[in-house]
């Protein structure tokens, strides 16, 4: 039997009618502040929880439910005759239920100054969470206003059991340590903490994982606050599946790179082709050309707002989902006659400054920035004899920008700010290369290429050469790189070291 409730919500969407439908069936409600006000406003019978404590708030509202005449009621175990009766002897009342929720502290940290941060830290609300959590048998806790329909007809129907109260207790843990880690998370001014606490939110189960024998969800980051696929709006199209979101990430990640309009189309990770340009639907005929036969059902990538010419381009192709920071009115007029194609909005593209990419390994977790240094023709040490031109070196960045977004070994041949052909996943780079210009189908005349990494060998400068590449891009540090050198001074090929590895895996 539940007598009395403590209900102090930040949150109070539907507080009015739970607490409601609790007093007609005769349980008396304690609560606090604004929650107080709101139910009292509302002609609910409310104990302020001072009636309780015989203290008022105290230090501007940070001292208000921290009392034993509280703590006391909601943890007293009641088939414990020691407990009730030092709760008879006090005179304090078992408290049976309590339904707290709190500011989300994500909010206030975006919103505002430091000292006002501190202020939104809870310290009430969590203990009375942990507390009731903890005693579930005896107290029930309700943190989530979703659950409160489901509450009131198990009061209702007498059917609480002992699962519901585990399973209310486990949501209640869940909450609290939430909560915890992003007030972790902001105090700590580690790059590599020794304790990596972490918390995301489930946006959907998934029909399945990798592969149809595996089961998966996705998961959003709480404190993500770019322009980035967990933050996108679905406007059409079927479900996302596993592969589907780790496509729309490399895809979307990859054209985030890029100040002009630009278009990648992606499979398995790795881009089919990318381009840039001064008009979105240049870039994405352009990408699309790249290779046609493995862009099918491939997913697009936009930087700028998908328009109806871009949309008419896309109508008869197989393509599986596009994402781009809005889809204009026309174009969504076009592209809805598709109606599995999923179509996904991000808004207006933002990158956070400091971001981290997370790998998960059998017992553990690797962490690291995924920084990459810009480079532009002035960090570029030119170390064959012919410099490469201004036409050349544009061709140069462009394809170094793509290849961090392919996976290693990986090559990336371009023209024009478009690739023409590209080598991904090879266990050596020579084959990388070889790779690439058989995807170029013979467009690799007069093209650039961008390499991940050293050569080790002066083989893939000769592939190179053969295909016709004027110009390449690479870290250098080999300790082969003089016979590197000396076989693209032998071919007329300018070469720039960049110093920067792009490896991916």
């Amino acid at each position: 039997m539940i007598k009395t409730a403590l209900i102090s919500v930040s949150n109070k969407e539907g507080i009015v009618d739970f607490a409601r439908e609790l007093a007609r069936s005769g349980i008396k409600i304690i609560s606090t502040g604004n929650t107080a006000k709101l139910l009292k406003q509302n002609k609910i019978t409310v104990t302020h929880v001072s009636e309780i404590t015989r203290f008022p708030e105290l230090l501007d509202g940070r001292v208000k439910s921290l009392h034993p005449g509280i703590f006391a009621g909601i943890l007293a175990d009641r088939k414990n005759k020691k407990h009730l009766n030092e709760l008879k002897k006090l005179k304090i009342d078992a408290i049976d239920l309590v339904v707290v929720n709190f500011y989300p502290f994500e909010d206030a940290i975006r919103k505002n100054s430091p000292k006002e941060v501190i202020e939104n830290i809870d310290i009430g609300g969590p203990s009375l969470i942990r507390a009731a959590a903890k005693n579930h048998e005896n107290a029930l806790v309700v943190v989530d206003p979703n659950d409160y329909s489901e509450f009131i007809e198990k009061i209702k129907s007498r059917k609480i059991t002992a699962d519901d109260r585990r399973r209310w207790a486990a949501k209640a843990f869940s909450c609290t340590a939430r909560y915890d880690t992003i007030i972790n998370n902001y105090f700590n001014r580690e790059r590599f903490p020794d304790i990596l606490n972490l918390t995301f939110k489930k946006i959907q189960n998934l029909r399945y994982g990798e592969n149809p024998h595996q089961v998966a969800s996705f998961y959003r980051d709480f404190m993500a606050d770019e322009s980035c696929l967990s933050n996108a709006k679905q406007l059409q199209g079927k479900e996302l599946s596993f592969n589907n979101i780790l496509d729309i990430d490399a895809a979307f990640e990859l054209v985030k790179d890029f100040e002009q309009p630009a278009a990648a189309a992606v499979k398995h990770t790795n881009p089919c082709g990318v381009a840039s340009s001064s008009a979105i639907e240049e870039a994405y005929k352009k990408a699309h050309e790249t290779d046609p036969m493995a862009a099918f059902g491939s997913i697009v990538a936009l930087n700028r707002n998908c328009n109806a010419g871009t949309a008419k381009l896309m109508k008869p192709l197989f393509i599986e989902v596009v994402i781009c920071p809005k889809f204009e009115k026309e174009a969504l007029e076009i592209l809805k006659e598709k109606k599995n194609l999923r179509l996904l909005e991000s808004g207006p593209i933002k990158k956070e400054r400091i971001s981290y990419d997370l790998k998960k390994v059998c017992g553990g977790l690797l962490m690291q920035n995924s920084y990459h240094p810009s480079i532009s023709e002035k960090n570029l040490k030119v170390v064959t004899k012919r410099k490469p031109t201004r036409q050349e070196t544009e061709a140069l960045i462009f394809a170094w920008k793509v290849n961090k977004h392919v996976k290693s070994n990986s090559i990336v041949l371009a023209k024009d700010n478009v690739t023409v052909g590209i080598g991904a996943g090879q266990m050596s780079r020579v084959d990388a290369v070889k790779l690439a210009v058989m995807k170029s189908e013979g467009k690799s005349e007069g093209s650039v290429m961008s390499s991940d990494a050293f050569f080790p060998f002066r083989d893939g400068v000769d592939e190179a050469a053969k295909a016709g590449i004027t110009a390449i891009i690479q870290p250098g540090g080999s300790i082969r790189d003089s016979e590197v050198i000396e076989a693209a001074n032998q071919y007329n090929v300018a070469m720039v070291f960049t110093g920067i590895r792009l490896f991916r895996h």
